[in-house]
Protein backbone atom coordinates (compact mmCIF):
# COMPACT_ATOMS: atom_id res chain seq x y z
CA UNK A 1 0.00 0.00 0.00
CA UNK A 2 1.61 3.47 -1.15
CA UNK A 3 1.20 6.10 1.85
CA UNK A 4 0.47 9.39 1.07
CA UNK A 5 2.47 12.04 3.17
CA UNK A 6 0.72 15.24 4.05
CA UNK A 7 2.37 18.89 3.69
CA UNK A 8 3.33 18.69 7.15
CA UNK A 9 5.10 14.91 7.30
CA UNK A 10 7.12 16.34 3.85
CA UNK A 11 8.46 19.37 5.64
CA UNK A 12 9.76 17.12 8.40
CA UNK A 13 10.91 14.68 6.36
CA UNK A 14 12.93 17.74 4.41
CA UNK A 15 14.13 18.75 8.03
CA UNK A 16 15.68 15.15 8.23
CA UNK A 17 17.04 15.36 5.14
CA UNK A 18 18.76 17.93 5.29
CA UNK A 19 20.43 16.69 8.29
CA UNK A 20 21.28 13.95 5.97
CA UNK A 21 23.06 15.76 3.41
CA UNK A 22 25.07 17.58 5.66
CA UNK A 23 26.18 14.71 7.11
CA UNK A 24 26.55 12.81 3.76
CA UNK A 25 28.60 15.70 2.54
CA UNK A 26 31.18 15.48 5.15
CA UNK A 27 32.00 11.69 5.31
CA UNK A 28 32.24 11.88 1.73
CA UNK A 29 34.79 14.62 1.76
CA UNK A 30 36.41 12.29 4.19
CA UNK A 31 36.56 9.40 1.53
CA UNK A 32 40.50 9.37 1.25
CA UNK A 33 43.35 7.11 0.97
CA UNK A 34 44.49 5.63 4.57
CA UNK A 35 41.20 5.67 6.00
CA UNK A 36 38.52 3.02 6.30
CA UNK A 37 35.31 2.60 5.86
CA UNK A 38 34.81 1.73 9.79
CA UNK A 39 36.16 5.17 10.39
CA UNK A 40 34.01 6.75 8.09
CA UNK A 41 30.64 4.80 10.02
CA UNK A 42 31.63 6.11 13.01
CA UNK A 43 31.97 9.61 11.68
CA UNK A 44 28.79 9.63 10.19
CA UNK A 45 26.56 8.15 13.30
CA UNK A 46 28.38 11.12 15.51
CA UNK A 47 27.48 14.01 13.48
CA UNK A 48 23.73 12.19 12.60
CA UNK A 49 23.42 12.32 16.73
CA UNK A 50 25.27 15.74 17.33
CA UNK A 51 22.58 17.26 14.82
CA UNK A 52 19.41 15.74 16.77
CA UNK A 53 19.02 12.38 14.39
CA UNK A 54 19.03 8.87 14.58
CA UNK A 55 20.57 6.79 12.44
CA UNK A 56 18.12 4.85 9.83
CA UNK A 57 20.24 1.72 9.22
CA UNK A 58 21.25 0.93 12.31
CA UNK A 59 19.44 -2.37 13.70
CA UNK A 60 17.50 -2.33 10.68
CA UNK A 61 17.05 -6.26 9.57
CA UNK A 62 19.85 -6.98 11.90
CA UNK A 63 22.47 -4.70 10.26
CA UNK A 64 24.60 -3.32 12.89
CA UNK A 65 26.53 0.11 11.19
CA UNK A 66 25.06 3.44 10.10
CA UNK A 67 26.66 3.16 6.87
CA UNK A 68 26.67 1.36 3.79
CA UNK A 69 30.32 1.79 2.34
CA UNK A 70 30.62 -0.17 -0.94
CA UNK A 71 33.79 -0.56 -2.26
CA UNK A 72 34.84 -1.12 -6.11
CA UNK A 73 32.71 -4.32 -7.08
CA UNK A 74 30.61 -3.78 -3.78
CA UNK A 75 27.43 -2.41 -5.01
CA UNK A 76 25.66 -1.73 -1.87
CA UNK A 77 24.81 -2.82 1.56
CA UNK A 78 28.71 -2.83 2.45
CA UNK A 79 29.91 -3.38 6.02
CA UNK A 80 32.32 -0.56 7.16
CA UNK A 81 35.56 -2.69 8.03
CA UNK A 82 39.01 -2.16 8.93
CA UNK A 83 39.57 -2.47 5.15
CA UNK A 84 41.73 0.57 4.04
CA UNK A 85 41.15 2.85 1.53
CA UNK A 86 43.56 3.47 -1.28
CA UNK A 87 43.89 5.52 -3.75
CA UNK A 88 41.70 4.71 -7.00
CA UNK A 89 39.16 2.79 -4.98
CA UNK A 90 35.66 4.30 -5.54
CA UNK A 91 33.33 4.03 -2.66
CA UNK A 92 29.80 4.38 -2.50
CA UNK A 93 28.32 5.49 0.47
CA UNK A 94 24.73 4.67 1.55
CA UNK A 95 23.47 6.35 4.68
CA UNK A 96 19.86 7.45 6.22
CA UNK A 97 18.49 9.07 9.34
CA UNK A 98 15.57 9.09 11.29
CA UNK A 99 13.76 12.28 12.15
CA UNK A 100 10.99 13.22 14.14
CA UNK A 101 9.90 9.90 13.55
CA UNK A 102 10.42 9.97 9.55
CA UNK A 103 13.38 7.94 7.75
CA UNK A 104 15.64 9.98 4.99
CA UNK A 105 18.03 7.35 2.48
CA UNK A 106 20.43 9.29 0.34
CA UNK A 107 23.69 7.45 -1.13
CA UNK A 108 26.62 9.27 -2.92
CA UNK A 109 29.80 7.17 -4.77
CA UNK A 110 33.11 9.01 -4.63
CA UNK A 111 36.65 8.90 -5.80
CA UNK A 112 39.28 8.33 -3.72
CA UNK A 113 42.30 9.68 -4.57
CA UNK A 114 43.22 9.88 -8.28
CA UNK A 115 41.10 6.84 -9.78
CA UNK A 116 40.58 6.07 -13.87
CA UNK A 117 38.57 7.60 -16.66
CA UNK A 118 36.40 4.97 -16.72
CA UNK A 119 35.96 5.08 -13.20
CA UNK A 120 34.78 9.01 -13.06
CA UNK A 121 33.26 8.14 -16.45
CA UNK A 122 30.91 6.06 -14.37
CA UNK A 123 30.20 7.83 -11.34
CA UNK A 124 29.24 11.13 -14.03
CA UNK A 125 27.08 8.57 -16.14
CA UNK A 126 25.24 7.26 -12.62
CA UNK A 127 24.87 10.70 -10.91
CA UNK A 128 23.68 11.76 -13.95
CA UNK A 129 20.88 9.07 -14.41
CA UNK A 130 19.60 10.18 -11.12
CA UNK A 131 19.21 13.81 -12.03
CA UNK A 132 16.93 12.31 -15.41
CA UNK A 133 14.98 9.73 -13.40
CA UNK A 134 14.15 12.39 -10.97
CA UNK A 135 12.88 14.79 -13.66
CA UNK A 136 10.27 12.11 -14.38
CA UNK A 137 8.62 12.17 -10.84
CA UNK A 138 6.19 14.23 -11.62
CA UNK A 139 2.41 13.76 -10.97
CA UNK A 140 1.02 11.56 -14.06
CA UNK A 141 3.91 9.87 -15.03
CA UNK A 142 4.35 6.72 -13.69
CA UNK A 143 7.32 4.68 -12.04
CA UNK A 144 8.31 3.01 -15.72
CA UNK A 145 8.77 6.47 -16.65
CA UNK A 146 11.48 7.07 -14.07
CA UNK A 147 13.03 3.58 -14.37
CA UNK A 148 12.71 3.93 -18.25
CA UNK A 149 14.63 6.92 -18.45
CA UNK A 150 17.45 5.54 -16.01
CA UNK A 151 18.05 2.56 -18.40
CA UNK A 152 18.07 4.26 -21.71
CA UNK A 153 20.68 7.25 -20.58
CA UNK A 154 22.97 4.53 -18.50
CA UNK A 155 22.73 1.65 -21.71
CA UNK A 156 23.30 4.50 -24.60
CA UNK A 157 26.37 5.38 -22.68
CA UNK A 158 27.82 1.55 -22.55
CA UNK A 159 26.78 0.45 -18.78
CA UNK A 160 24.51 -1.80 -16.92
CA UNK A 161 21.81 -1.21 -14.31
CA UNK A 162 21.23 -3.58 -11.87
CA UNK A 163 17.99 -5.61 -12.28
CA UNK A 164 17.58 -7.23 -8.81
CA UNK A 165 17.80 -4.30 -6.72
CA UNK A 166 15.47 -0.66 -6.85
CA UNK A 167 14.38 2.02 -4.98
CA UNK A 168 11.30 2.26 -2.94
CA UNK A 169 8.74 4.29 -0.93
CA UNK A 170 10.10 6.01 2.47
CA UNK A 171 8.37 7.57 5.34
CA UNK A 172 8.06 6.29 8.87
CA UNK A 173 9.28 2.85 7.62
CA UNK A 174 12.44 3.05 5.71
CA UNK A 175 11.41 0.92 3.03
CA UNK A 176 7.80 1.55 1.60
CA UNK A 177 5.23 0.96 -1.52
CA UNK A 178 6.17 1.32 -4.26
CA UNK A 179 9.05 -0.35 -5.63
CA UNK A 180 11.27 1.97 -8.01
CA UNK A 181 13.34 0.02 -10.58
CA UNK A 182 15.98 1.31 -12.41
CA UNK A 183 14.39 0.00 -15.62
CA UNK A 184 10.98 -0.23 -17.37
CA UNK A 185 8.72 0.85 -20.08
CA UNK A 186 7.45 4.18 -20.31
CA UNK A 187 3.81 4.38 -18.65
CA UNK A 188 4.54 1.13 -16.95
CA UNK A 189 3.76 0.50 -13.35
CA UNK A 190 1.70 2.83 -10.89
CA UNK A 191 0.95 6.42 -11.59
CA UNK A 192 2.69 9.42 -9.88
CA UNK A 193 0.59 11.15 -7.46
CA UNK A 194 1.14 14.31 -5.36
CA UNK A 195 1.71 13.18 -1.78
CA UNK A 196 4.05 10.16 -2.73
CA UNK A 197 7.66 10.52 -1.25
CA UNK A 198 10.09 8.10 -3.07
CA UNK A 199 13.73 6.98 -3.28
CA UNK A 200 14.85 6.95 -6.79
CA UNK A 201 18.50 5.10 -6.58
CA UNK A 202 20.44 4.36 -9.82
CA UNK A 203 22.57 1.51 -9.33
CA UNK A 204 25.14 1.27 -12.40
CA UNK A 205 28.14 -1.44 -13.10
CA UNK A 206 30.92 -1.56 -15.94
CA UNK A 207 30.13 -4.62 -17.10
CA UNK A 208 26.86 -6.91 -16.81
CA UNK A 209 24.42 -6.38 -14.11
CA UNK A 210 24.29 -10.16 -12.49
CA UNK A 211 25.02 -9.85 -8.86
CA UNK A 212 26.66 -11.99 -6.17
CA UNK A 213 26.59 -11.65 -2.44
CA UNK A 214 30.12 -9.70 -1.33
CA UNK A 215 32.82 -11.03 0.50
CA UNK A 216 31.02 -10.04 3.82
CA UNK A 217 28.17 -12.36 3.47
CA UNK A 218 25.31 -9.28 3.88
CA UNK A 219 25.76 -7.22 1.04
CA UNK A 220 25.23 -7.45 -2.87
CA UNK A 221 28.58 -6.96 -5.65
CA UNK A 222 28.66 -7.72 -9.52
CA UNK A 223 29.52 -11.04 -10.33
CA UNK A 224 31.97 -10.52 -13.07
CA UNK A 225 33.81 -8.12 -10.57
CA UNK A 226 33.56 -4.69 -12.60
CA UNK A 227 32.88 -1.69 -10.97
CA UNK A 228 30.17 0.06 -9.62
CA UNK A 229 28.23 3.00 -8.53
CA UNK A 230 25.55 4.51 -6.63
CA UNK A 231 23.51 7.28 -5.90
CA UNK A 232 20.26 8.11 -4.11
CA UNK A 233 17.90 11.21 -3.46
CA UNK A 234 14.65 11.11 -1.73
CA UNK A 235 12.04 12.65 -4.00
CA UNK A 236 8.72 14.44 -3.11
CA UNK A 237 5.87 14.48 -5.70
CA UNK A 238 4.27 18.01 -5.57
CA UNK A 239 1.77 20.04 -7.62
CA UNK A 240 5.66 21.82 -8.52
CA UNK A 241 7.40 19.06 -9.79
CA UNK A 242 9.74 17.10 -8.10
CA UNK A 243 11.45 18.30 -4.48
CA UNK A 244 14.67 17.11 -3.56
CA UNK A 245 13.92 16.62 0.08
CA UNK A 246 17.36 15.11 0.69
CA UNK A 247 20.31 17.91 -0.39
CA UNK A 248 21.37 21.21 1.25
Amino acid sequence: MIIIKSEEEIKIIREGGKILAEVLKRVGEMAKPGITTLDLDRAAEALILVAGAKPGFKGHEGFPYSLCASVNENIVHGYPSNYVLKNGDIVGLDLGVVYKGFNTDMAITVPVGEVSFEAKRLINVTKKSLRLGIKKAKIGNTIGDIGNTVQRFVEDQGFSVVRDLCGHGIGKELHEDPKIPNFGKRGGGEKLVEGMVICIEPMVTAGEYHLRNSDDGYGFATKDNSLSAHFEHTIAITKKGPRILTEI
